[in-house]
């Protein structure tokens, strides 16, 4: 019985072409068979298999599903450009309105460029990236204020620096413009300082303030300022005070690296290396205990609760440190004393400055427990303060070794305030120029002042560098070099 169903024209079921008898034998092809070709020669089925596949299947070097081009179809297409249809006006032609920009994508660029890196360099580029994003986080952001605050990176919030501002005027005279301008500059230097190192700053109105019926106590005012800024602000371990006459001229340098970190090498306790008051040290008598007749105290670093500096004078309180503690507290009521300030206030010429020398020539307890620093550390004076004996190299600010801090003292006697402050803020500025600004006004201007004789006006003028023939005000005639 033929398994056809249509009936085969050959007797005995079939069909007349070579091959296409289905045997009972289960296979799914013919046998390995011949038949004749198209010129009369014999063709096996395997053949014609082979060369069929060969015409209609997949090359020879391919198999399916596996090639080149379908494996990374998706990273190719990626990478390559894409046709932006969306119309812009502002490039828009005449003749092709609408036409389309080609536009490379950024994450395939991203990714074809890592894809041809290897391995080392993949791990270099991540190295440089952190770093890169640990500078801008730190460095660049709010955030670096906040890590230097810590006490386990910075320590800055143990440090509060008190300005002594006079907002409202004076007892005798209403500020000028002149004295406006200090205030604000000296400010705004002491805001820039603390916002970069992570300290605090306090400032407080000196404007006088009547504490008794009967007298003004104009400047004692900073002995209750520094009781309440040690309530203010609970973390402090030390109070900075200065005075509005002063100028940080070196910002790049924190407490700690400046002083605090080997204060133990700056400091000096017994008064005879610099004793402008001839002040009898130490104290000799009988009935002191040995840390009082010591010279150095206890000698221990971290007995030390007051260091200040001395100018030709004595005593300086323009730019001291005083620290949390029993001792401070003792001292603080002692100094304010209205029964002492009622009985020597006539003979204290300085004040509160006057008052803490007394303390400290009669009273033991306060030697062993105040240290001294070299002035140019905290407080370098301008030429024009004490210059009796002419330039000092203890007193003066010296420009190439960097003093950290000037203070114009005593300028409101017979000298120009707003002149001498103008003057260290310009110096600042010239010292503590970025690497463009320096090459700006040491490279490129000088080298156009050769070549044609004329000044060139840079954004960031300084006074020396105006001095210098270097840049000079803005004018309208000039070459101007601008910032990037």
């Amino acid at each position: 019985m033929s398994l056809s169903r249509s009936p085969s024209p050959v007797p005995g079921g079939g069909w007349s072409s070579p091959g296409l008898n289905i045997n009972t034998s289960g296979r799914s092809s013919p046998a390995k068979s011949s038949f004749s070709g198209p010129n009369g020669g014999s063709v096996t089925w395997e053949s014609a298999r082979l060369k069929s596949q060969g015409v209609t299947g997949y090359p020879s070097f391919s198999t399916q599903n596996q090639g080149f081009f379908t494996r990374h179809m998706r990273r190719i297409s990626s990478s390559l450009p894409t046709f932006n249809t969306v119309t812009d006006d502002r490039f828009a032609e005449k003749e092709k309105l609408g036409r389309g920009r080609w536009k490379i994508p950024l994450v395939g660029r991203i990714r074809t460029l890592l894809a041809k890196m290897g391995r080392k360099w993949k791990i270099r580029a991540l190295i440089v990236l952190l770093l890169i994003a640990c500078y801008i986080l730190f460095y660049i952001t709010p955030m670096w204020y906040y890590w230097r605050r810590t006490s386990w990176l910075g320590g800055g919030e143990k440090f509060v620096i008190i300005l002594a501002a006079n907002i409202g005027g004076g007892v005798m005279e209403w500020k000028g413009a002149r004295e406006w301008a200090i205030e604000r500059d000296s400010v705004r230097n002491k805001r820039k300082y603390v916002a970069r190192w992570g300290y605090d700053i306090e400032v407080v109105d000196m404007s006088t303030k009547k504490r008794y019926a009967h007298e003004w106590r104009e400047s004692w005012e900073k002995v209750d300022s520094i009781r309440n800024s040690f309530r203010k602000y609970p973390k402090a371990e030390w109070i900075w005070w200065l005075d509005l006459n002063t100028f940080v001229m070196e910002p790049s340098y924190s407490l700690q690296r400046h002083l605090f970190n080997h204060l133990d090498q700056h400091i000096y306790r017994d008064i005879n290396e610099f004793n402008p008051l001839n002040i009898s040290h130490p104290l000799t008598d009988n009935y002191l205990d040995p840390e009082s007749l010591s010279p150095v105290g206890d000698g221990n670093i971290d007995s030390v609760n007051l260091i200040l500096s001395q100018d030709c004078s004595g005593f300086n309180l323009g730019s001291f440190f005083i620290r949390r503690s029993e001792w401070t507290d003792r001292l603080l009521d002692i100094w304010w004393d209205p029964v002492a300030y009622e009985q020597k206030h006539m003979e204290w010429e300085h004040k509160e400055q006057d008052a803490l020398e007394q303390l400290y020539t009669s009273q033991p307890w306060i030697r062993s427990h105040t240290a001294f620093l070299p002035q140019r550390l905290i407080n370098s004076f301008p030429t024009g303060a004490c210059s009796d004996n002419g330039n000092d190299s203890r007193i003066h600010y010296n420009q190439n070794d960097r003093d950290f801090v000037v203070n114009m003292a005593g300028c409101e006697w017979g000298r120009d305030c707003w002149g001498e402050m103008y003057n260290f803020r310009e110096l600042s500025y010239y010292l503590n120029r970025n690497p463009w600004e320096r090459f700006k006004e040491d490279l490129v201007a000088v080298i156009w002042f050769k070549l044609t004789g004329q000044k060139v006006k840079c954004e960031v003028t300084t006074l020396l560098a105006r001095h210098q023939h270097q840049c000079q005000r803005p004018n309208l005639n000039e070459v101007s070099i601008l910032d990037p």
